[in-house]
């Protein structure tokens, strides 16, 4: 009977499909269903391009145009600038033009690139792993002064951005760069951005391994190669040797986390297709132990995936996570084994949870028996006197090493016993602290509608001034050892996440809001109870976005303040802020 069944079940399907596929008399057939649209992918469509985009990149390679900036732009202003290279090429060697003054948010996506820009840019000055000498910072400093106001910001990948840089600068500022070992070579672009790589990398005496040979390999081969000066988007790496995870790893491209192999000894954990922007996708662990000595070569493996098979038809299609969430993990691993890299990576183990925070703000003890110190400039916000002078103070107190962290802040290297106190007081004279408030140290900020054509609303000040009143409202709290975690406040100009608006505490996207009499104001989207690895949570996780729940700039402190106090008052054991915010009914989060 079961035999049967079987074989009457086959005949029945087979009569029903014939059935389908032959039409009743007098009835059409179905359209034939139109073939899905390549994704562009080179190895499997081919090379012709299938957008703007993807034509002048092949036309010519983004790198080339230095030269033409150096002989015909610098010399002829910024009229003379061809508008492909103005708006795509430039990039390549960190430059894009800042937002001419005076615009307001509610025009962002009304005006045309060329009504929303000045004759100005933005330069970003490149600082893989975010090391620096005090001679380095020194020069960064006397560039700012000279030929960019007397800006400066750190931003939140270890680079350093300039505004108000005139075209015919950039050579002179090139030169003096260079001078020192720095350089803007693919600082923006569909390239490969700044290697993230640990602030303590090599000084702290918890570190599994250190990364900064890597790093340093990673630069010298790879940035600038035009090989890699063709992705399909931008590429983002994070490196780290130590057990706080200190470089954002899950929402980096391609990354590397400092693990112990039970046989194989220190290594690396590989993680790949992180990324936040309008659709958030943390990066997944593909379950390799990746050696030191192999390390570089499966960067340019996945580098290479990504260059071969990422998505180049269309832009919001065109990061890696894309790629990634397609293929999964397994065969995005069996593709880099097999096609890119000629071996197999031994299976490894995930790293274990942080117990220490990775964001360095402090005085630690190195493992030369020197110390470092973590301090927390205003959301990143200095200028080209701070760094100088900063440079200077450094030197008086013994140092010439400092770094820059992925959470807009400056670790400085190598200070003696007796010397970090008197430093801590100069550097508190300069605006950066080692011992800030909770909300100073976890609040970052974007560039936002100061500088940036895509912003919405402002950003900077908005941030400085939300911590002040958080500092002065919340202050019963910290006093009282109530609240003695920092709650992450990370605000961004526009729905971009530059601030990582979903892994923060609170994230506050700009957006323009609508108001009684009909006048939009400025204000914020809120995601509640996001983060990443660190020793208050385990594994990173997406905030919470409630429809409707969103502040304007005005009433910022007053919904923080709000939400805090609901937050100490009705937490459980040891909840923390983002366990809270996704346990709690809505209208707990208003």
């Amino acid at each position: 009977m079961k035999g049967f069944r079987g074989r009457s079940y086959c005949l029945y399907m087979t009569s029903s499909l014939a059935t389908e596929a032959a039409p009743e008399a007098g009835r059409k057939p179905r359209a034939a269903r139109p073939a899905a649209k390549p994704h562009g992918q080179w190895k499997v469509d081919g090379t012709t391009p299938l957008n703007p985009n993807e034509t002048w990149k092949q036309e010519d390679n983004g790198l080339n145009v230095r030269e033409r900036i150096e002989q015909i732009y610098a010399k002829n202003g910024f009229d003379s600038i061809d508008g492909t290279d103005l708006h795509g090429r430039f990039r390549w060697w960190g430059l894009y033009t800042q937002r001419r003054q005076g615009i307001d948010g509610g025009k962002t996506a009304t005006l045309e690139p060329h009504e929303l820009e000045d004759k100005y840019f933005m330069l970003r000055v490149r600082i893989d792993g975010g090391a620096l000498s005090t001679d380095q910072l020194r020069v960064i400093g006397g560039i700012s002064t000279e030929f960019a106001r007397d800006s400066a910001d750190i931003t939140d990948r270890q680079n350093i951005q300039l505004h108000w840089v005139r075209v015919e600068d950039v050579p002179e500022i090139w030169n003096r760069l260079e001078s020192v070992g720095l350089s803007t070579t693919e600082a923006c672009g569909d390239v490969p951005r700044v290697i993230l790589g640990s602030p303590v990398a090599g000084i702290a005496k918890d570190e599994i391994l250190d990364p900064t040979p890597l790093i340093r390999e990673l630069s010298d081969r790879f940035i600038g190669d035009p090989e890699l000066a063709n992705l399909p988007r931008k590429y983002k790496t994070a490196i780290t040797g130590h057990p706080s995870q200190d470089v954002v790893h899950e929402i980096n491209d391609f990354a590397l986390v400092g693990v112990v192999h039970p046989e194989l000894g220190a290594g690396y954990d590989l993680w790949v297709g992180g990324g936040l922007s309008t659709n958030a996708r943390l990066a997944e662990r593909l379950g390799a132990f990746v050696t030191p000595e192999v390390a570089a070569e499966v960067w340019l493996g996945v580098t290479s995936i990504f260059r071969d098979y990422g998505y180049r038809r269309m832009r919001t299609k065109a990061r890696l996570k894309f790629l990634l969430n397609d293929w999964g993990a397994e065969k995005f691993r069996q593709v880099l084994q097999d096609e890119y890299l000629g071996f197999e990576l031994p299976d490894g183990p995930a790293a274990p949870k942080p117990d220490t925070p990775g964001d360095h703000i402090g005085v630690h003890e190195q493992k030369d028996g020197k110390f470092f110190i973590g301090v927390s400039p205003t959301v990143g916000r200095v200028s080209g006197t701070i760094l100088t002078s900063l440079a200077d103070t450094l030197e008086a107190h013994g140092s010439t090493r400092l770094r820059t962290t992925p959470h807009q802040k400056l670790v400085i290297l190598d200070i003696e016993k007796e010397q970090v106190e008197p430093l801590i007081s100069k550097l508190d004279e300069l605006g950066l602290s080692a011992r800030p408030s909770l909300f100073r140290r976890s609040t970052i900020a974007c560039t936002g509608i100061e500088f940036c054509k895509l912003a919405i609303v402002e950003t900077k000040v908005t941030a400085a001034t939300a911590i002040a009143e958080l500092e002065r409202r919340l202050k019963d709290l910290v006093d009282s050892g109530t609240l003695t975690q920092p709650i992450a406040l990370n605000i961004n100009g526009c729905p971009n996440s530059c601030a990582r608006i979903q892994t923060a505490d609170i994230g506050l996207k700009g957006m323009m809001l609508p108001t009684p009499d009909g006048d939009p104001t400025p204000g914020f989207q809120v995601h509640l109870g996001g983060g990443l690895a660190d020793s208050n949570r385990g594994e990173a996780g997406l905030g919470r976005t409630i429809r409707g729940l969103k502040v304007t700039v005005e009433n910022l402190p007053d919904y923080v303040e709000r939400v805090v106090r609901r937050y100490v008052g009705g937490r459980q054991d040891n909840e923390t802020f983002a366990q809270w915010a996704h346990r709690v009914e809505e209208g707990d989060l208003q």
